[in-house]
Formats: structure tokens, C-alpha cells, sequence
């Protein structure tokens, strides 16, 4: 049997009800078996040792980075922010990548990580908990990654706890033909683009309708639909 595919989601302790109701979005449409890893701060102590800067929107700002460490440099794995909703199979990321080919760690395509390359302007200059909307090259290109783990071996914890915040969430540790692109639709910024019935992950990246200020954005319906199916299953 083929490894299951590997999804890190990043963990907020401010809002872990994002992350629970992600993580119900993702298994009940998966159509084979997924290792989804909650990516906790205190989990890493000793690992990730660099103080939280005040541009550090969430607790995983940084960490997420980790993801081809804690995968021994091997295969492919994910990672997602927690303010997302997947609303397809996350298994057929691969019909965008390989053409509906399995992923192999002997034989990888030639891009270390693959990202939804957004251009764009942020409508706000703050976000949930009123925090400042930093705008920035690359901005959310971070938020939804799937990883080479093999030619991610730059990503060491060493760089990790060292690099600035722009280096790590501008690539400048890999070469810019190893980052490849995915459609927008895998990483479909809600509140920022307008809505879209081919969008296949949504992201709140402004604020989810878990935030009192945010329960009338766009998509919030699909968001406490979802939150109803993981507490109330038929």
C-alpha cells in the first residue's frame, strides 16, 4: 500500500476550532487514507527556538517551514494554514501536479515546493484580532505549500531559527525555477478575490467566520455547514 499522503495543518491555540473543522473538511472527502499532523508551537520546543516577532500573525508563522525536517526529507507532504476549508478530494492535487501519476521520492519532478503564486493588493490594512495587514512580495504564496521533501534540505532547523521572516516566506531558500505554481483555486482567498464555484480550498486569510466580526463573510455559510456535519453527523 502507498504511504498516505502527508498534511501538516498549522495549529492556532487562539482558534482550534479552525483547525478541527479543516480537518473534518479534509477526511470526509478524501478518497484515499491522509496523515494529517497538527503543527503545535510547545510540540517543537528545543526544535524551533527563535522569539515571536510582532509581524507573526499566528503561532506557526515560522514553523510551518519545518514540514521537510519533521518528514525526514522524504516524499511529499503539505501544509495548510488552519483558517482553510477543502471543499474537494485533497488527494487530487496530484492530477494538478503529476497528471494523475503517483508521487514518487526516487523519481521527483524537478520543483522543491508548489504554491498558489498570488498577485495581489490586501482590500484592508488589518485583519482578525485587528492585526496589521503586512504586505510584502509573495504575500500567502506560504499558506498552501506541497513540498519535494527531498529538495527542501535547506530547510534545516538551524536556518530555520536563524533566517529573516521575508527570507523563509520569500523563498529565498530555494532557487525561483524550483517553485513551482499551482492553480488559484487551491488556495482560494476569500474576501480578497471574489467568489468562485471552481474554488477548490477556501481561505479566510482576513478573518473566519469563527471570529464574531467575520460570521457574515463570504463563504461563511460553507464554513458553519461544515462545523454543523463534524458536530452533528447524520
Amino acid at each position: 500500500m502507498d504511504d498516505p499522503l502527508r498534511i501538516f495543518i498549522g495549529y492556532d491555540s487562539r482558534e482550534p476550532v479552525a483547525y478541527h473543522v479543516l480537518l473534518h473538511s479534509l477526511l470526509r472527502r478524501t478518497s484515499s487514507p491522509i496523515t494529517v499532523l497538527p503543527l503545535v508551537i510547545r510540540h517543537l520546543e528545543g526544535l524551533y527556538t527563535r522569539q515571536r516577532d510582532s509581524k507573526e500573525s499566528t503561532e506557526f508563522s515560522l514553523t510551518r517551514f519545518l514540514v521537510p525536517y519533521l518528514s525526514g526529507y522524504v516524499g511529499h507532504s503539505i501544509f495548510m494554514d488552519c483558517d482553510m476549508l477543502c471543499l474537494t478530494d485533497i488527494t487530487r492535487i496530484w492530477d494538478e501536479i503529476l497528471q494523475g501519476e503517483k508521487p514518487n521520492p526516487r523519481v521527483c519532478p524537478p520543483e522543491a515546493v508548489l504554491v498558489c503564486k498570488h498577485s495581489y493588493k490586501p482590500k484592508t490594512v488589518t485583519k482578525f484580532l485587528n492585526q496589521s495587514q503586512t504586505q510584502y512580495p509573495c504575500k500567502n504564496w506560504s499558506s498552501f505549500m506541497v513540498f519535494n521533501n527531498e529538495r527542501c534540505r535547506s530547510l534545516t532547523p538551524e536556518y530555520i531559527n536563524t533566517a529573516s521572516g521575508l527570507a523563509l516566506h520569500q523563498f529565498h531558500w530555494v532557487k525561483a525555477s524550483e517553485v513551482g505554481t499551482l492553480p488559484l483555486e487551491w488556495n482560494w482567498l476569500v474576501g480578497e478575490y471574489e467568489k468562485n464555484p471552481d474554488a477548490k480550498i477556501l481561505h479566510y486569510t482576513l478573518g473566519g467566520p469563527w471570529w464574531k466580526n467575520y460570521s457574515d463573510c463570504d463563504y461563511a455559510k460553507d464554513w458553519f455547514d461544515e462545523r454543523h456535519t463534524m458536530l452533528y453527523p447524520k
